[in-house]
């Protein structure tokens, strides 16, 4: 199973969208799984406020990994990422995406009702993650 197959895994195992990006990529970076899913944890449905999507969070942490000893090569990186990402999807902020604000009560009714977390955001797992994969 490759890193963006465990990433989806991962995500339809129950974890976060944060969580399954991070932890899919961190054993290359010799942090272990297990660190990587408690790192993830609390930046998931945009930080739980719908801002940026957690699995770009996720992405964002692996890029972090690999080139966060230089401040012009992470920045690169996000910005490379993030456009990369909105050029596929039109958007890296969780809302935009959903189509709803999963960071009120209302919105993640809409969000379970429409079976966004089952059929959407394993897409966005998936884009990030291969996103990812290309870059490092």
């Amino acid at each position: 199973m490759n890193s963006i197959e465990d990433a989806v895994r991962l995500f339809g195992e129950g974890y976060m969208c944060s969580q399954a990006v991070f932890a899919a990529f961190s054993e290359q970076f010799d942090l272990p799984k297990e660190q990587a899913l408690k790192i993830g944890a609390c930046f998931g449905s945009g930080m739980r406020k719908a801002e940026v999507c957690g699995a770009c969070t996720g992405a964002l942490m692996v890029l972090g990994l690999k080139y966060g000893e230089s401040k012009e090569k992470s920045n690169d990186a996000c910005e490379k990422f993030l456009d990369e990402f909105e050029k596929e999807n039109g958007s890296f902020i969780c809302r935009d995406l959903l189509g709803c604000d999963i960071g009120t009560e209302e919105g993640v009714k809409y969000a379970v009702e429409n079976n966004l977390f089952k059929d959407f955001c394993p897409k966005m797992v998936e884009s990030a993650a291969k996103i990812v994969d290309e870059m490092i």
